[in-house]
């Protein structure tokens, strides 16, 4: 779609004259509908701009985002550690569940 341009404005649908002939169209029809066209073209065009503007809005405000994110010291838990505290807080469970201490494999 990036390499296909608008053809006609508002105003050149307004100004486009057509030939009359004798068996041709009503040309009262014609201009009542090109009118409703031009419209619906104007509306189109003011909406492609309020969306634009919002995309730009979104950008700025998503760059923005990133930026403080970057900011923000972040801690990393290596995953030995997050095994070894869900391991002691399983066997702390075990202990207040059974009373004794959980055996493993190597225990046995």
């Amino acid at each position: 779609m990036a390499d296909k341009k608008i053809q006609f404005t508002s105003k050149d649908i307004l100004e486009k004259e057509f030939k009359v002939s004798m068996r041709g169209y009503n040309q009262d029809e014609v201009d009542s509908f090109l009118d409703k066209i031009i419209l619906d073209y104007q509306l189109f065009n003011e909406e492609i701009m309020t969306l634009k503007k919002e995309i730009s809005r979104l950008k700025k405000q998503n760059t923005h985002k990133e930026e403080v994110k970057v900011s923000e010291p972040t801690r990393v838990i290596p995953p030995s550690q997050v095994n070894y505290d869900v391991l002691k807080r399983l066997s702390n469970l075990e202990k207040a569940v059974f009373g004794t201490p959980s055996r493993t494999e190597d225990d046995a």
